[in-house]
């Protein structure tokens, strides 16, 4: 059996049987809406956050602290402007060392 893709093994238990339902529907968002009992774009925001997130693993930074304030972004754990300003700071601080 072959392993895991890194981005899959990064995702966690409901986002993998989120793509499994939307897989089953034929990648219909309207019908993965009706399993969840949810709007069409409530649907299109939870793909939209998991394509970030599968990108975000993809593109792995070097930095440990920058994929995690990524992923607080991402995880919607933290707004993205106080995330950016977090690893501009923390960049900065970097430069002067």
């Amino acid at each position: 059996m072959a392993a895991s893709p890194t981005w899959m093994a990064a995702l966690e238990e409901e986002d993998l049987t989120f793509i499994k339902k939307f897989i089953l529907s034929s990648g219909s968002l309207k019908e993965v809406a009706a399993v969840y009992g949810v709007s069409y774009p409530t649907v299109r925001l939870r793909l939209d956050r998991l394509i970030q997130k599968i990108q975000l693993t993809e593109s792995a930074e070097a930095d440990p602290y920058v994929s995690l304030v990524k992923r607080l972004a991402v995880d919607d754990r933290l707004d993205f402007d106080t995330a950016k300003i977090l690893i501009s700071a923390y960049r900065k601080t970097r430069e002067a060392e």
